[in-house]
């Protein structure tokens, strides 16, 4: 569904991507995993055309996309639920739903709207209130609701875990579970919390300096040394 092949991505002089190969198959669940500033925010920001690769080829479904204009990439079905959630805070709940399914077919948006209120009712309840007075938890269950209303064919997620209660990461992680077995979401899954990460995913890559360093199935990379020291020491890989 998705590949990027040697690609390159700079800031400016900044190197932030050296010659990066990823691939996605549909129904997948992809994880990038790798330290704060290895590239792995950078590389969602390329598939979705800002900043450009300045070399290599990024193509979905077949397509090359890495000179389209940024509205034509996500009308082909590409969402992304970027990092620090970045609702629309004065909006209410409603409005933000709304707000995501600007590129969807109005004759779905009530299935849509009830299917959204089923996965997290804390949101219908929530529904007219503004999002910024939302807890940090209900801010990250509005985001993902938001980009699904676009019903998109690859979904993306920038640090879903960030900051969140123990309890709510759990949640959070089998909705992303729940997505892709019940409805066949293909998902592309960037997180520092590797454990849950790599424990949710069919196959994954490991991120260092803008490199990709190791490869393989969520479990074999669990099961890694190397991994295991970079990675899950230090109090992540409780369950």
């Amino acid at each position: 569904m998705l590949e990027l092949k040697g690609v390159h991505t700079y800031y400016g002089h900044i190197q932030a991507l050296k010659g990066v190969d990823v691939t996605v198959e549909q129904g997948e669940i992809v994880t990038l995993i790798g330290a704060n500033g290895a590239g792995k925010s950078t590389l969602l920001m390329t598939i979705c055309g800002n900043p450009r690769a300045a070399r290599g080829t990024v193509t979905f479904e077949g397509k090359d996309i890495g000179r389209l204009p940024l509205k034509d990439i996500a009308r082909l079905g590409i969402q992304q639920v970027p990092e620090g959630r970045r609702i629309f805070s004065r909006m209410t709940v409603l409005e933000n739903l709304q707000m995501g399914c600007t590129l969807a077919d109005p004759a779905n948006y009530k299935n849509d709207l009830d299917r959204m209120f089923a996965m997290f009712p804390i949101l219908e309840k929530r529904q007219a209130q503004r999002a910024g007075t939302l807890s940090g938890g209900e801010q990250q269950m509005l985001a993902i609701c938001r980009a699904l209303m676009s019903r998109p064919r690859l979904l993306m997620l920038d640090e879903p875990s960030l900051g969140l209660a123990p309890l709510i990461v759990k949640q959070i992680f089998k909705t992303i579970q729940d997505l892709n077995r019940e409805h066949g979401t293909t998902i592309l899954l960037v997180e520092q919390n590797a454990f849950h990460a790599l424990k949710v995913a069919h196959r994954a890559y490991v991120l260092q300096n803008g490199e990709i360093r190791l490869k393989g199935s969520g479990q074999e990379l669990l099961s890694n040394p190397e991994v295991r020291a970079l990675y899950l020491e230090g109090g992540h890989h409780a369950a």
